[in-house]
């Protein structure tokens, strides 16, 4: 009896000793994301600012394109967006070539919508949205498979309208 006593008394201190490996364990993995986000987080600033300098760069050469040794930098223009502020007074003036009909419902189509608004006034309850210019920039990698091709990769974005930079990894 003693035996199997004992027995239990080592499988629950092996238990808890397994418990506290996986908190300890926790608590490290913690340690470490902080330390990770903290040492990233001035590195993304510094991006930030890098990415900004170059959208200036181009923006004060008036170029739309400019090819460069280590990438592309690109300036180009966001299509126009059309939003529906009121959908019940935009139904009432709404011309046929504007929805697209749904047995039983009408639904606005907005691609029709923008075509439509190009060459005609703005029916009531649309709101256009129009498009900003967006600043990209390509790296080139140099890998076995890409040197044979010369191909480059988008890795990051500058959205004029709310400056905040996107890396596509």
């Amino acid at each position: 009896m003693e035996y199997a006593d004992l027995t239990l008394l080592e499988i629950s201190q092996l238990e808890k000793q397994i418990q506290a490996n996986f908190e300890q364990a926790a608590r490290e993995r913690e340690i470490i994301k902080n330390w990770a986000l903290m040492r990233n987080s001035k590195l993304v600033s510094r991006l930030e600012f890098l990415s900004k300098k170059l959208e200036v760069f181009i923006k004060g050469s008036g170029e739309k394109t400019i090819n460069l040794p280590f990438g592309i930098l690109k300036m180009h223009k966001k299509p126009d967006k059309v939003e529906i502020e009121d959908l019940e007074l935009f139904l009432k003036k709404a011309k046929p070539e504007m929805l697209t009909v749904i047995p039983e419902s009408y639904k606005p189509d907005l691609n029709k919508i923008k075509t439509y608004i190009k060459s005609k006034p703005v029916p009531p309850g649309i709101k256009v949205i129009e498009g900003r210019e967006e600043f990209s920039y390509k790296l080139r990698e140099e890998s076995e498979e890409e040197n044979n091709n010369g191909r480059t990769k988008e890795t990051g974005t500058r959205t004029q309208q709310n400056s905040e930079l996107r890396v596509v990894v």
